[in-house]
């Protein structure tokens, strides 16, 4: 593990490129004869060693341990992170003076390195937007590892390279940060959450280089949605809280305003604020509605529109107890998306099924389950959408002996498929 430095300058062209490259790898496991709390196997790279916040720094789980868990959330995972990876990286979140120092720009420029450009820029963007819509069709297993050699041998070039002007220096790392947020939204996705972690961090880090508030205001919604999803609900509000603050949220365009605002709303659901729920919830409605022609959106926002924000808004009052308004907002997410956004259809199509069988609702529960198996036994490589298969033999359970014919057929299909891709 690199020791922490604290000459700003010094780590953008020095230790920073070391720390990018084995921020981009699975750490080594720990000696058979040292304890896995005594492990410094990766750091939460979103605090800033260079402001004196090594003494602060938590040591976090084994990852043997982490890579032995498998896909889906079980108590095992939870008392593994619990205390590790996400109660540090919620604790641990950097003030401003963090964010602001490590906007600033370098001291002096490196007389070596390759002579950054705007097309190189343009290069890694363009790559970027291939591999979101990849991941929207297709889910974050499938290209993850063409992502992360990009970024650890081209970006890693690139970030370490002349820069024409401070304004291509920006660019490049807020490119570089959107390439590494992307990777950890893929690994998210496909339930490799250390990996997601990992990368996450490094985005963040990135794009405060950048000085792009926004943009880290994006990855540190990723992040919460991460921990929300894994039952860490304060660090998630913690986190989410964090993602809208300041210029993160009041400098973004509407639709990014419209996406920090519903995740932050979930959190808040998910921590029993239902009033401040349901103002969030009409905020970020309010916001995409502000989202039109004329306004010059950031890429990255491109998957989220009207499906999107009833998906989050559903999943808000699925935890709030409304099941019924949340089958409403589900049934508009999958009536409103494009069908260049399989992935999430089949992780909505998934989520409206267990509110429905909440309710009571067996029969159209199956009929909605079904639609998910067509679209993962179509080729979609999600650890998300193959959970929502893992939680429909679950709560399909308690009517495997009633003599539904649709629990049968549903139960029988959804088995084979997780022992197919097991």
């Amino acid at each position: 593990m690199p020791t922490p430095v604290h000459d700003r300058d010094h780590i953008e062209f020095g230790p920073f490129a070391d720390l990018f490259s084995e921020a981009l790898e699975v750490p080594a496991p720990a000696p058979a004869d040292e304890k896995p709390e005594q492990s410094l196997l990766a750091h939460v790279w979103i605090v800033a060693a260079e402001i004196k916040v090594e003494e602060r720094v938590a040591k976090l789980a084994d990852f043997r341990a982490l890579n032995d868990l498998g896909s889906g959330v079980d108590a095992d995972r939870r008392r593994l992170l619990t205390g590790g990876v996400y109660s540090a990286a919620a604790l641990l979140l950097p003030d401003e003076t963090w964010w602001t120092a490590m906007a600033q720009p370098p001291a002096e420029q490196p007389v070596a390195g390759k002579r950054v450009g705007r097309g190189d820029v343009a290069t890694v963007r363009e790559l970027t937007q291939a591999f979101s819509r990849m991941d929207q069709r297709r889910g974050g297993g499938h290209g993850r590892r063409a992502v992360d050699e990009y970024l650890k041998s081209e970006v890693l070039d690139f970030l370490r390279g002349r820069f024409a002007n401070d304004e291509t220096r920006r660019a490049m790392f807020a490119a570089s940060a959107e390439l590494a947020y992307l990777s950890g939204w893929m690994a998210f996705d496909n339930s490799e959450h250390a990996v997601a972690l990992s990368r996450f961090n490094t985005a963040v880090k990135l794009a405060a280089r950048s000085g792009d508030a926004p943009l880290s205001g994006h990855i540190l919604r990723a992040m919460a949605h991460q921990s929300l999803d894994l039952g860490f609900r304060s660090e998630a509000l913690k986190i989410a809280q964090a993602s809208v603050h300041g210029d993160r949220y009041a400098a973004a365009t509407p639709r990014e305003r419209a996406l920090l605002g519903v995740v932050h709303a979930r959190t808040l659901a998910a921590d029993g604020q239902k009033q401040a729920a349901a103002r969030a919830l009409l905020r970020a409605e309010d916001d995409l509605s502000n989202a039109r022609d004329g306004i010059r959106e950031p890429d990255r926002t491109f998957f989220f529109g009207e499906a999107s924000l009833a998906h989050e808004t559903a999943c808000a009052l699925r935890v709030l107890g409304d099941h019924q308004r949340a089958v409403k907002e589900f049934q508009r997410s999958v009536r409103t998306r494009g069908a260049a956004f399989r992935r999430t259809h089949a992780v909505t199509l998934g989520y409206m099924g267990a509110t429905l069988i909440a309710q009571g609702g067996v029969e159209e529960a199956c009929v909605t389950w079904t639609s998910v198996l067509d679209a993962m036994e179509d080729g979609i490589y999600s650890g998300r959408a193959r959970q929502t298969v893992v939680d429909m033999r679950k709560l399909l359970s308690p009517f495997r002996k009633r003599g539904i014919p649709a629990v049968g057929a549903l139960d029988a299909r959804a088995t084979m498929y997780l022992a197919q891709v097991d």
